[in-house]
């Protein structure tokens, strides 16, 4: 019994989201031939070690906080259930704290190299990911409930977790780099957003200041149409300033997932039914994102 409620305080379904930062970096690396395996695999571990960090500080957090109360309409959470304790649930904090340090410092010393100067600069944005993983509800000032999520989920889904992963790669930049990061920040951006709809009520009882909560739901349904246009431009525009080709054409078929998934955020008129959407598109970014990288390699 314990087993299972450990899995779904994990919340696998997460999963295709976070590696999806992950897996753009990976295949902007392939079109500039600088791709390396091992570099993947590591940087894919730790991505998954801090999202299920992130997920069962989550869990705790809303518990400590009040959000998970009665009025959530979403999927019973380990604690609130009590299928897990306060302690359990603490101890599995603590050990992924660990084990995503552990793996994002192998990461570094195979990359950068431990001691040299961009290992501390990049020690130091991993100690930043595991501390934003924890404070997200967790803490005594979780910055989630400020209504500051969606500009952290941009930065580390997006800018850092597209564009760090792709400079671990030949550790080197560009500036066109920041087109997909934007894209990929965004549809993450839209999927905290869809679960910030859906927990509207419960967010208010708690003084949770999501977007939804602060502008309403409507804005938030045109906040998120936003997202969704943003990512599907900017990805656009790394392709046209890559040169425009009969292959590259394979990024549309990732769109439509997308379009549908705008839709139905804006017509569904009851909260609880708008978390299957949460599930698709964290599923459909991660086909996007595919499409993206088969369009940059195939040449």
């Amino acid at each position: 019994m314990k087993v299972r409620a450990w899995i779904s305080a994990f919340r696998l379904r997460t999963l295709p989201l976070a590696l999806s930062s992950i897996g753009m970096g990976s295949f902007l690396a392939a079109a500039n031939n600088i791709f390396k395996s091992d570099v993947f695999l590591w940087s894919a571990l730790t991505t998954v070690l801090l999202q299920v960090l992130s997920n069962l500080a989550n869990d705790y957090g809303d518990t400590v906080h009040g959000a998970d109360s009665e009025l959530r309409v979403g999927p019973e959470r380990a604690v609130q259930s009590g299928a897990l304790s306060v302690g359990e649930i603490k101890t599995g904090i603590i050990l992924f704290a660990v084990l995503s340090f552990l793996s994002g410092l192998y990461l570094l010393s195979i990359t950068v190299g431990i001691g040299s100067s961009l290992f501390y600069w990049f020690l130091g944005f991993g100690l930043l990911s595991i501390l934003a993983a924890y404070t997200y509800t967790a803490g005594s000032r979780p910055y989630g409930y400020a209504g500051l999520g969606d500009i952290m989920v941009m930065v580390f889904f997006g800018l850092l977790g597209v564009g760090g992963s792709y400079f671990l790669y030949g550790l080197s930049i560009s500036y066109d780099i920041i087109l997909p990061s934007v894209a990929m920040g965004a549809l993450a951006t839209g999927v905290l957003n869809i679960n910030n709809i859906r927990d509207i009520n419960a967010d208010i009882e708690a003084g949770k200041q999501t977007i939804p909560v602060r502008f309403g739901k409507q804005k938030a349904v045109v906040y998120h149409w936003l997202l969704i246009i943003t990512a599907i431009l900017m990805s656009g525009t790394y392709i046209l300033l890559h040169g425009l080709h009969l292959a590259s054409l394979i990024w549309l078929l990732g769109i439509p997932l997308l379009i549908f998934n705008g839709y139905k955020i804006a017509i569904i008129t009851t909260d609880k039914d708008l978390d299957p959407y949460l599930k698709q598109l964290a599923l459909s970014t991660f086909v996007f994102m595919v499409f993206f990288g088969l369009a940059i390699i195939i040449r």
